[in-house]
């Protein structure tokens, strides 16, 4: 798999395949390193490898996920047919992917991850992500095209959108796990 090329998945099964991919080579990865390796920091302002696959674990169930589950019940906080993608949005998707740079948001209480307590909660975690990947992926493909929750970068996106978010993002971080693995 060429992680850095733009792929557009051409449905949710490709999607997932893909996703797959990405999540499978980072639990082969975590495999090689230590506990001490995985908590370290190139910098101050950079995050070390463990706490690029919490974000990753954490973004994908308290985000993306979470968001299709709303766009799928219908409820209040789906906006319906009113939302738009914003210009950024609407260009992640036509390119299929993130381009190939580094995204740097500074440090906050709020985005930064913690340190990962453990190898094993990684594990976990990505497992969870699989595994509810899997779940709602032969729903997610029917999903209204209607029923949207807003992305606070990339505007309104359906449950099929958030779905293909989540394999886009993973494979992005690839470039900043093989940055990260370069520094150690």
């Amino acid at each position: 798999m060429d992680e850095k090329e733009l792929v557009k998945p051409m449905n949710t099964t490709e999607a997932l395949e893909r996703f797959e991919e990405s999540a499978n080579h980072y639990l082969q990865e975590l495999n090689g390193f230590s506990m001490e390796q995985l908590v370290r920091q190139p910098s101050e302002n950079e995050w070390s490898m463990g706490q690029m696959v919490l974000h990753l674990i954490n973004s994908s169930l308290n985000m993306s996920l979470r968001n299709i589950d709303h766009c799928m019940t219908n409820d209040e906080t789906s906006v319906g047919s009113k939302g738009e993608k914003t210009e950024a949005g609407q260009a992640l998707f036509d390119q299929g992917g993130f381009p190939p740079v580094r995204i740097q948001v500074p440090p906050s209480p709020q985005y930064t991850p913690e340190q990962p307590e453990s190898k094993e909660l990684l594990v976990d975690g990505l497992n969870t992500v699989i595994s509810r990947m899997k779940e709602v992926e032969s729903t997610v493909e029917h999903a209204s095209l209607h029923n949207t929750v807003s992305h606070p970068r990339f505007g309104a996106l359906n449950a099929k959108e958030w779905f293909m978010l989540v394999e886009m993002h993973f494979r992005h971080h690839l470039l900043q796990w093989d940055r990260l693995k370069q520094s150690l």
